[in-house]
């Protein structure tokens, strides 16, 4: 099985591309080892040791090393075998349920929020995801939009310049009632 990387803007974060889909039309973000208890890929990924976040997007997989450890030439040969196994087996991505992401927001402010999933959806997230990340939106509260950077937005040193010159500025222009971004 051949898979491809790319760097990502994270220096932290490689994307890896097995030319299959991952997570379909859904993400899911592991954090941790405790929340990768659902998923055998990310456990066997965790288990390497100098692993920090797991992040599976449609078509893709990125994985986030720990800070002070392996550098990268150690690490990919690693990452690469175990996700190479893992797909040559057929074995699940996730076993049982995960939990969806609580959302909020006021009904009164239906379309506002409808105009901002679509630009999400059909402008900002395929962006994003091509650079091995998602953002998800959690709620629209008083103009302030809030949003959930996973993959390698998170804790990417460029993320607040994404998020306040890009995704703000564009939300803003076709959203007058957007006043601002957050991360949540």
């Amino acid at each position: 099985m051949l898979i491809q990387t790319e760097t990502t803007p994270n220096p932290a974060t490689l994307k890896f591309l097995p030319g299959r889909l991952v997570a379909g039309s859904r993400t899911l973000d592991f954090a941790s080892p405790e929340a990768a208890e659902v998923s055998p890929l990310a456990r066997a990924l965790f288990a390497l040791g100098d692993i920090e976040r797991v992040f599976f997007g449609e078509d893709f997989v990125t994985v986030t090393k720990a800070p002070g450890g392996a550098d990268w030439a150690a690490l990919k040969p690693e990452v690469l075998g175990i996700l190479a196994d893992h797909f040559a087996s057929g074995a699940p991505l996730v076993v049982g349920e995960t939990a969806e992401a609580e959302t909020f927001d006021n009904p009164e402010d239906a379309e506002i929020v409808a105009q901002i999933r679509e630009l999400l959806d059909t402008r900002i997230r395929p962006v994003v995801a091509g650079d091995g990340g998602d953002i998800i939106y959690r709620g629209f509260d008083r103009g302030v939009v809030y949003l959930h950077m996973q993959g390698s937005c998170a804790g990417c040193p460029s993320s607040t310049a994404t998020l306040k010159g890009g995704i703000e500025n564009l939300l803003r222009h076709y959203v007058p009632e957007v006043v601002e971004v957050r991360a949540v």
